[in-house]
């Protein structure tokens, strides 16, 4: 019963982990990355639609990225939203291809990304918490229960604190791989 309440916390801890890694990939570094602009919201015919299901996104260069759609009637919906979009990105549309420069990040611009960034690690590790803090009560309701003795119990405390500690020192080793990331020129 214990083995699978710590698998349970185990396993939403490490969603929580993925969840930060997936919120990272969408801040902007310098470099260019597909995942800046395909999940931006497209209004194609009526619908908004994500742009990685509307075209193409791929990296020219270190700087620039190449959107392709595969509806020549998307482009224009598509420039607009990637205009619109608050990454203060300016696309250039050479027929039927986008191409999205990446302008150079300011010292300025690289300061308020890495607040961003500590932000979502923050909201992440708070997430972690929660999940120890549920792991912690359904513990506790078990020995409520007598389903479990007091020894039992302070091992499987013993054990959540550990799982949480090291989930939180995942989340901080990738925040400042991170941070290097963005503050190398």
């Amino acid at each position: 019963m214990l083995d699978e309440l710590k698998k349970d916390a185990t396993q939403r801890m490490a969603k929580c982990v993925q969840q930060f890694q997936a919120d990272l990939k969408k801040l902007r570094t310098g470099r260019a990355h597909p995942s800046l602009v395909e999940n931006l919201k497209v209004d194609y015919y009526g619908t908004e639609s994500p742009l990685q299901q509307l075209a193409n996104i791929s990296i020219e260069d270190a700087r620039t990225l190449v959107v392709s759609p595969w509806d020549k009637g998307a482009v224009q919906a598509i420039e607009k939203a990637i205009y619109k979009s608050e990454l203060g990105l300016t696309p250039n549309t050479a027929g039927t291809v986008i191409r999205v420069p990446l302008p150079p990040l300011t010292e300025e611009r690289r300061r308020d990304v890495t607040k961003v960034a500590r932000q979502d690690a923050e909201a992440a590790k708070v997430a972690v918490r929660n999940v120890r803090r549920d792991a912690l009560s359904d513990v506790k309701d078990l020995l409520k229960e007598k389903m479990i003795g007091q020894d039992d119990e302070k091992r499987a405390q013993e054990d959540i604190q550990k799982l949480t500690d090291r989930h939180v020192a995942e989340i901080d080793q990738v925040l400042a791989a991170k941070e290097k990331e963005i503050m190398q020129v």
